[in-house]
């Protein structure tokens, strides 16, 4: 069963310096029927504006992954952690017993736009880490593992029974993924559009998948599209 979230369905927030649209229930915006699905609980959809960001606040026992879709993102944590994100590029921040953390658009003229992605961890209390990689160069048509709980194929861990895979769709490219018993899916289409067992979905859009053995992908415009295999 494949049930559809549009982008126009989730939150938005305009905050001047930010510009961010929430698929799950976070701060102010609250959606009883979108606050989670399974462990992953936030996607948030965020711009930032160049030489604007987010001041150093806390972060506790929570796996936090941000993809940059376009320009950069200086990130600097209680870790000792101190680095830039750019496009193509995935962090991993596990805050396990609590992590302090700040994110700022370092680019005088250029806006940032990234995913933020929480996911819930298998139990509370782990000590922190970090880990930063870039997957600029994957195949198109084909699925990247980008994280995974035994960091299989080179992909970054995370403390929950999640898979993370990432696509570049160029049209007319199809792909498959196929699910294991009891497993389901979210599928989040960050840019371009794609089909999704025939069904359009663009930028934003994002579809649940539940008690199905595979989905189809194809590509109607270059699309960039992520991957939740869920327990």
């Amino acid at each position: 069963m494949l049930t559809l979230r549009k982008s126009a369905e989730r939150g938005h927030v305009q905050h001047g310096w930010l510009d961010t649209y929430h698929t799950f229930s976070f701060g102010d915006f609250y959606d009883a029927d979108h606050h989670h699905f399974r462990a992953l609980r936030v996607i948030n959809d965020d711009r930032i504006a160049a030489g604007q960001g987010f001041g150093t606040h806390p972060h506790r026992d929570m796996e936090i992954f941000t993809t940059m879709l376009a320009g950069q993102l200086e990130h600097r944590d209680s870790m000792g952690n101190g680095s830039v994100i750019r496009a193509g590029e995935w962090q991993m921040m596990s805050a396990g017993t609590g992590v302090q953390h700040s994110e700022f658009n370092p680019s005088p003229t250029d806006a940032a736009h990234l995913l933020q992605i929480w996911i819930v961890p298998d139990k509370k209390g782990y000590a922190p880490r970090y880990d930063q990689k870039s997957f600029a160069e994957k195949p198109t048509g084909a699925w990247t593992l980008i994280a995974s709980p035994d960091e299989r194929d080179g992909s970054m861990g995370v403390r929950q029974d999640v898979r993370i895979l990432a696509a570049k769709v160029l049209p007319k490219q199809t792909l498959a993924h196929g699910f294991a018993a009891g497993r389901a899916g979210w599928l989040h289409v960050a840019t371009g559009a794609v089909t999704v067992d025939g069904q359009r979905l663009d930028a934003g859009d994002a579809v649940a998948i539940e008690d199905q053995v595979s989905v189809e992908l194809a590509g109607v415009a270059g699309a960039d599209v992520i991957l939740f295999d869920l327990g």
